[in-house]
């Protein structure tokens, strides 16, 4: 049996284990280095995540060391903020992901690969824990963005994604968008008369399109409404330029982006680290692998430049 048709039979499942942390409960997915790797990755996923929607990419980052990728409060199933009656703020998503970080590494340093808005909460983290610059061996940004100004969406779209989001950030709104909106079988309907780039190529075949639906329908129920809501208002007022960070990042842009100005990003990221490398420019449609995506399909949001930086350890 070759290492590839190994790669490919690995489940996820295997390597998820309970995590608990300040009162809240969710999973970590956990992936050993391979033999002679020294190098600790932690993965800090973006919105609409699980830790399973993720996996094709961990399989890609776990060729270079050890990969650990936790929940996010309000995300992937796990516990919200709302339970223990805070708010899922970008800065209280950046004290868990400290907490999390000193405990998992208390003697050890780290690599740090964030992607979309898992690099702004990763940014934050390092702003109000400035001490902990001193355990990040790397800090990589896949499509991540520092500010407001960074989106490209129509005006009119921004504006509807902001005060909609404002709203149904409520307990009464989500509670009725969950229950309409969300419904599965309004989703599938939505997703079957969809123009989505990511369900363009998906549509010729119907066994892809529906395992792709059915994932995005469980991603919709159990990521909490209203933690995605207050973040998505939180970002799209985002100014992440106001405190420096003492290291230097690694970014890797995504060129059809349909949702950041990759000039802008540059602009506001040398504003904040000590230092910017555009490690790629990735000629792609998505701003994401696809939420079913395998390990070769996601390979290529690892491009050779991270590769070879990745392996230098």
């Amino acid at each position: 049996m070759t290492k590839k048709t190994k790669e490919k039979e690995r489940d996820p499942a295997d390597y998820i284990v309970p995590l608990a942390i300040g009162g809240l409960e969710g999973r970590m997915l956990h992936v050993p280095a391979p033999e002679n790797k020294q190098r600790e990755i932690l993965f800090v996923y973006g919105h609409h995540s699980s830790l399973e929607r993720w996996w094709g990419l961990m399989q890609v980052l776990n060729e270079f060391g050890s990969v650990t990728m936790p929940d996010l409060p309000g995300f992937g199933g796990m516990d919200s903020f709302y339970k223990i009656n805070q708010k899922p703020t970008i800065d209280n998503l950046a004290d868990y992901l400290a907490a999390f970080l000193k405990w998992r590494y208390k003697r050890k340093r780290v690599t740090i690969a964030g992607m979309s808005f898992g690099f702004v909460v990763a940014t934050r983290m390092l702003q109000r824990y400035p001490e902990l610059t001193k355990k990040v061996e790397m800090l990589v940004s896949i499509a991540g963005f520092a500010h407001r100004d960074d989106f490209i969406l129509p005006r009119k779209n921004y504006l509807f994604y902001l005060y909609s989001s404002r709203i149904v950030q409520h307990r009464l709104p989500a509670g009725i968008f969950k229950m309409i909106a969300l419904n599965p079988l309004v989703l599938r309907a939505v997703y079957k008369h969809s123009n989505n780039e990511k369900f363009k190529g998906a549509k010729t075949d119907s066994k892809k399109f529906d395992e792709l639906v059915k994932v995005e329908v469980r991603l919709w129920r159990i990521n909490d409404v209203r933690t995605a809501m207050k973040t998505s208002a939180d970002f799209l007022r985002l100014d992440n330029c106001r405190v420096p960070v003492d290291l230097p990042i690694y970014h890797i842009a995504i060129v059809g982006d349909r949702y950041f100005d990759n000039l802008k990003v540059e602009q506001h990221f040398r504003i904040i680290f000590n230092d910017f490398t555009v490690l790629a420019e990735l000629d792609l449609v998505n701003h994401a692998p696809s939420v079913v995506a395998t390990a070769e399909e996601a390979a290529p949001f690892v491009p050779p430049e991270l590769r070879r930086l990745l392996d230098q350890l």
